[in-house]
């Protein structure tokens, strides 16, 4: 079977890799993905990019890409989105116009219920399968919709879980994000927070980046310790600063207290108020807020990241509850995805 693949993000590769374990099917990948699972048609570093303004800038490049999709889609037998609806809904259509036979499935969906609900309707026409990875998301679609809730894909890859806390805070990891603008934005705050904890701090650095660039982006890491296994090392951490992001689910999920942080850049900010109404940004406590109307862990956005504020919550927090929190948010999702979006492909 040849799928063609469209999976721009790091975290889509990785929901990927755990996805093909479970194909039974001799399964051969074309288009957009990571390199380790075949031969992709761009190079993903090429599509890293944050908010609204660095999209326009690459305009140009996503429109050729797109068409170039479209083209490849021919030789697919079947269609796999993941995640990246501004990319990936459009390719839709357009595939589903050239090909109306061509099955498409939709895994890490739109997250249309928060914002252009308009898009739901969308959704239900253009695509074949849509496989939800949020138990509340299919409450928002038709009763008609092809749409199934398969499971969250961080419990396929998560294998340990905490049961009980530390009683003091030892070794607290910092994950100021993947990205460059990120990066550069919260690393002083977190200098200036890991100077004023008597912990051993351990700092989450993605392995692509080069020694040139870490050292542009991060400044002085020698009060450190540098790991690339985000998992392990938030199961070992009594606490967690962590960019907004996929990251601050697994820590949830994992058990490990944790605070969000995120400074986007002030247009891209002021674009994301207007569309988005939702009043969490952490996508547990966009879950709990659904399922226990509260939310989970504090956030802290824009103007509002100072060390001060992060300081304060660390210092006020009631880890206990947390945990008991994050054993909830387990038993909500229920079990990983990525066996339940295999037999969807398959079937």
């Amino acid at each position: 079977m040849k799928i063609l693949v469209s999976a721009l993000e790091h975290s889509a590769n990785i929901h990927l890799k755990s996805l093909k374990k479970e194909l039974d099917y001799d399964v051969e990948f074309i288009g957009i993905f990571d390199a380790e699972l075949g031969n992709p048609i761009v190079d993903l570093r090429s599509l890293a990019i944050m908010g609204f303004v660095d999209v326009f800038k690459k305009l140009r490049f996503f429109f050729k890409l797109n068409a170039q999709m479209a083209d490849l889609a021919a030789e697919a037998d079947k269609i796999l989105l993941i995640d990246s609806s501004g990319f990936n809904l459009p390719l839709a259509k357009k595939i589903k116009k050239r090909y109306p036979n061509k099955e498409i499935i939709y895994y890490i969906l739109p997250q249309a219920w928060a914002w252009k609900k308009k898009r739901i309707p969308v959704l239900e026409r253009t695509i074949d399968k849509l496989a939800s990875i949020l138990p509340f998301e299919k409450d928002y679609y038709s009763k008609a919709a092809p749409i199934a809730y398969v499971g969250h894909p961080l419990l396929d890859q998560i294998h340990k879980f905490k049961s009980e806390l530390n009683e003091k805070i030892k070794n607290v990891v910092f994950m100021p994000g993947s990205r460059k603008g990120e990066i550069s934005k919260l690393m002083p705050i977190y200098h200036e927070v890991r100077k004023k904890l008597q912990v051993n701090a351990v700092i989450i650095i993605p392995s692509y980046f080069t020694k040139e660039e870490r050292e542009e982006l991060y400044g002085d890491l020698s009060a450190f310790k540098v790991r690339e296994d985000a998992h392990q090392a938030l199961y070992e951490a009594d606490f967690a600063f962590i960019c907004s992001g996929t990251a601050t689910l697994e820590a949830a999920l994992i058990g490990t207290p944790l605070i969000l942080n995120y400074i986007a850049k002030s247009l891209d900010y002021f674009i994301a108020t207007k569309l988005v109404k939702i009043e969490y940004v952490g996508l547990a406590n966009i879950m709990f807020l659904k399922y226990k109307y509260r939310p989970m862990h504090p956030e802290f956005l824009q103007e509002k990241v100072t060390a001060k504020n992060l300081l304060e919550a660390y210092f006020e927090y009631d880890r206990s509850t947390f945990l008991e929190n994050s054993k909830t948010l387990r038993a909500y999702l229920q079990n990983g995805s990525s066996k339940n979006v295999a037999r969807m492909i398959e079937g």
